[in-house]
Formats: C-alpha cells, sequence, structure tokens
C-alpha cells in the first residue's frame, strides 16, 4: 500500500475468529483510525478459524505447539490475502519466519492471571482451594506453578476459548481454572474471577500484550503500525521475547517470564523455569540495560537449575 488506506483500497485485518481475537482486532482498528485519521470503511477485518481454535482435547505440545494458532494468518499474509495480522503475542511462536515483521504492539494489560472457580466453592487464591482440587489448565506452566505451590491438587487439561473454558468449568469438568486478566477485560468481564499476585503466578512471556504483523517487505504497512506502536510495552516484550529464545524449550516447557517498568524508568525482568511437576525451578531477575541482558539471565536460570528442569529446555 502506498498511501493511508481508504474504503477503495482498504487495509486488510487478519484475526482469529474468536471472540477475544476479534475485540483485539477492533482494538487495533481503533488505534489505526485514531491514529491516521482514516474511516472505519477504510479498515476490513478478515476473521479466520486457527487449527488451535479446532482441536480443543488435546494440549498445543502434543499437536503442533504455538504455529497452530498462527498458521491461517501467516499463510493469508505471505499470499496478500490480508495485510496485517492480530496476535495475542503470548500465542506467537518466539523465532518467528523472517518473511514477517511485528510492526507494532499495543499498550500491554494486566498480564497477571485471575483464579475463577465453581459457583459452590469459595476461594480467592490457589491457597485457598479445597484440598485435592481439580485445577483446569492446559498451560505448562500454570500446571508447574499450582503444583509448587499445592502438590496435593490435581491439574486437569481445560482448553478452549474463554466462554468455553466457563462453561465447561460450570459443568465440573474442573474446580477450578487460571485465565489472563487482559483477556477477560478485553471481553467485558472485570467481576470474573480474582487477580493472584505477580509475585505468586509470574506471567507468562507477552501475556496481556498484541502484536501486529506485516510482511517484511511492505514498507507502507510497517509505517502505518509503526504510528501505533506502544514503545515502553514493545521494548518489555521485546526483552521476555529474547530471554525465551535463549532459554530454548517448547509447548511442554514451563517457563515464566516479565519485564516490568520500574518508578525509576529501569526495565526489570523476573524469570522462573520449572520442572514439570513445579517440585524444582530456578528463578532470578535482571536490569534490561544492555542488549545480552535477557539472553544472559536465561544462561544464568539454566546454569543453576537442576536436572530436572534443564532437560526440558533446549539452550
Amino acid at each position: 500500500m502506498n498511501e493511508l488506506p481508504t474504503p477503495e483500497n482498504p487495509l486488510r485485518i487478519g484475526t482469529r475468529a474468536s471472540p477475544l481475537a476479534m475485540a483485539q482486532a477492533h482494538m487495533t482498528a481503533a488505534a489505526l483510525i485514531a491514529t491516521h485519521g482514516i474511516t472505519a470503511e477504510a479498515l476490513a477485518i478478515v476473521p479466520m478459524t486457527a487449527t488451535g481454535d479446532r482441536i480443543q482435547d488435546r494440549a498445543l505440545a502434543e499437536v503442533g505447539g504455538k504455529a497452530l494458532w498462527t498458521r491461517e494468518l501467516d499463510a493469508a499474509l505471505d499470499a496478500g490475502v490480508i495485510d496485517i495480522a492480530v496476535h495475542s503475542l503470548k500465542d506467537v511462536e518466539t523465532l518467528r519466519d523472517a518473511r514477517f515483521a511485528l510492526g507494532a504492539m499495543l499498550e500491554r494489560a494486566d498480564p497477571r492471571d485471575r483464579l475463577v472457580v465453581r459457583e459452590d466453592l469459595t476461594a480467592t487464591s490457589i491457597a485457598d482451594l479445597p484440598q485435592g482440587a481439580r485445577l483446569g489448565t492446559s498451560s505448562p506452566r500454570r500446571a508447574a506453578q499450582v503444583k509448587r505451590i499445592r502438590p496435593d491438587l490435581e491439574t486437569v487439561l481445560l482448553r478452549g476459548n474463554v466462554a468455553t473454558r466457563l462453561a465447561k468449568l460450570a459443568a465440573g469438568e474442573a474446580d477450578a481454572t487460571l485465565l489472563a486478566a487482559a483477556g477477560l477485560d478485553r471481553l467485558g468481564m472485570h467481576a470474573v474471577g480474582t487477580v493472584q499476585a505477580a509475585a505468586v503466578l509470574l506471567p507468562a512471556a507477552s501475556q496481556g500484550a498484541i502484536g501486529i504483523e506485516c510482511r517484511a517487505d511492505d514498507g507502507a504497512a510497517f509505517a502505518l503500525l509503526g504510528a501505533i506502536d506502544h514503545a515502553p510495552t514493545h521494548r518489555a516484550v521485546a526483552a521476555e521475547r529474547a530471554f525465551l529464545a535463549e532459554l530454548g524449550g517448547d509447548c511442554r516447557s514451563p517457563v515464566a517470564a516479565h519485564a516490568n517498568w520500574l518508578g525509576d524508568g529501569t526495565l526489570r525482568l523476573d524469570a522462573e523455569i520449572f520442572s514439570e511437576d513445579g517440585a524444582d525451578h530456578a528463578a532470578g531477575h535482571a536490569v534490561i540495560d544492555h542488549d545480552d541482558a535477557a539472553a544472559a539471565l536465561a544462561r544464568r536460570l539454566l546454569d543453576a537449575a537442576p536436572d530436572t528442569v534443564r532437560r526440558l529446555f533446549a539452550a
């Protein structure tokens, strides 16, 4: 695209078709409209169903990992069917195809998890759950963190979009689950669940961040996106993803990483890596004040980790 999009030549925004993904696509559209002064008619949202949305009875690691969330959008972007693709960055592979460029991140929302319990339970934290309660999740990170806090709890597979997981919880498939606060807020579910402190459940890398990609050779789209990029979010999330890249691992590897801007302008990255059962872990933090700081933290944690943790990563 050589100029601002118009109703006759709209910018095509690719997104997964889930309610949360659609909400995030509309947030992206609103940012483009506000920044560039274009009309809503100059944008076209193109929803598509990802393979990961179709498969809900198995863990991602068993059927292809995070690529199941991006495959369809990548193909459409590469073929020129869409001009940009909106992603929940937590669901995007750390190492991306060089054909695509991350042109913008919107300002990050609450990165923490919320605990949601069955209607007949009263619990506001993992510690409050009844002995032997079943916590539904498909996240190795959440499963390991929960088991580290409460080894008596049983973790069971719970997959699907937010509404599906809440319905499964109501149906008794689990006693509790953990959902991203950012996703619930973007769906208007501000009263659902109880936020868990990051000091107790350190978030996943990129949690709460929306990333927007374009073709690497599409300078016009890249320029449009650059104008809506939230630089503090971009730098923080880039540090988390650099940590993951150095760490190695896959969807089976329990890892948490969160970069936070402190009041003095310092960017601090906190990270943890776990064994699958949460019994063993290594944790640490680093000030992100040079290009290798996040990677250096990953190397330090791997060196300090017991074999039960280190074998889950392939740095």
